[in-house]
C-alpha cells in the first residue's frame, strides 16, 4: 500500500487583496458622496414637546 502525503490548500493569489482594496474604495466613495451630498452632514431637530399639567389628588377625608 502506497503511503501518500496530505495535501493543503496553497494560498499566495492576490485576488482576495484586490477585492479588499476595490471595496475598501467603493466604500470611501460611497462615503464622501452621502457626507457631501448633505445625507450625513449637520442636521438641526427640534422637538418641541408640551406636557399636560397634572394636579395632585383632592386629600381623602373620612
Amino acid at each position: 500500500m502506497s503511503e501518500r502525503e496530505p495535501t493543503g490548500i496553497r494560498s499566495g493569489g492576490r485576488g482576495g487583496w484586490a477585492v479588499a482594496i476595490v471595496l475598501l474604495v467603493v466604500a470611501i466613495t460611497g462615503g464622501l458622496l452621502l457626507f457631501e451630498g448633505g445625507y450625513l452632514g449637520n442636521r438641526t431637530v427640534g422637538i418641541n414637546v408640551t406636557l399636560p399639567k397634572i394636579e395632585a389628588p383632592a386629600p381623602v377625608t373620612k
